[in-house]
């Protein structure tokens, strides 16, 4: 059994598809980032870095002790070799997955948060800084949109680089984006979205975006430092 500590964000997500995908017995562990629960020490004693989502399997593939794994892409390879599934074991299929995979995790999920973080949840609405993020989110999406032009998935066939991207481009209107205007890309998420795994996992695990964010919430997740 995997314990999933979760939050319905993109990231969450992820990890939700990933598990209904392989077939792996879970249970979602609710963790209120706008309460602050992140910050609890059980929490913290999985996930240092104090985000969604985390995972502790209690049956890992060589025995022992439970493993905990904190960041969603560590999570999706963990649990790619752990199952043999959505990764290849031929060098060349693996580096591609894994080549889009760090695309997600370092360009696609920080510039879409940040454009989300800009154009949502600022309370001052800064007009170069939500134009930054709205234009690099959509040069993101032309790179999808031309990789997907010869191929159904990123790495040819589906993976956990799919997994990974799929909920960044979920919330594509929030994000300021026509999906109209990049075909390939948007042939690549109806036939994700309409995936049984897919449809089971955010039934379950709820929208990404379930409503509205208080001042208190906002000062729980946008004002944290090294001390608080």
């Amino acid at each position: 059994m995997i314990d999933l500590h979760y939050w319905p964000t993109p990231n969450g997500h992820k990890i939700t598809v990933a598990l209904e995908e392989m077939g792996l017995p879970y249970t979602i562990h609710r963790v209120d980032i706008g309460k602050g629960e992140q910050f609890k020490p059980e929490f913290l004693a999985i996930a240092p870095n104090n985000r969604m989502p985390a995972i502790v399997d209690h049956v890992p593939a060589n025995g022992g002790k439970p493993i905990s794994i904190f960041e969603s892409g560590a999570i999706l390879q963990y649990l790619a070799e752990k199952t043999g599934k959505f990764l290849p074991q031929d060098i060349r299929a693996k580096t591609e997955v894994m080549q889009w995979l760090f695309w997600q995790m370092g360009g696609l999920g920080p510039m879409a948060g940040q454009n989300g973080h800009f154009n949502v949840y600022a309370p001052e609405k800064i007009p170069y800084a939500m134009d930054r993020y709205t234009n690099e989110t959509n040069r993101l999406y032309g790179v999808m949109n031309k990789r997907l032009a010869d191929r159904d998935y990123l790495a040819g066939d589906y993976s956990i680089a799919d997994m990974a991207s799929y909920p960044w481009i979920v919330p594509h209107d929030v994000h300021k984006q026509d999906l109209n205007q990049f075909p390939h890309l948007k042939r690549w998420f109806e036939a994700i979205k309409a995936r049984p795994a897919v449809v089971k996992a955010y039934a379950a695990a709820g929208p990404t975006y379930s409503k509205p964010m208080t001042d208190e919430e906002r000062k729980v997740l946008f004002g944290q430092t090294a001390k608080i």
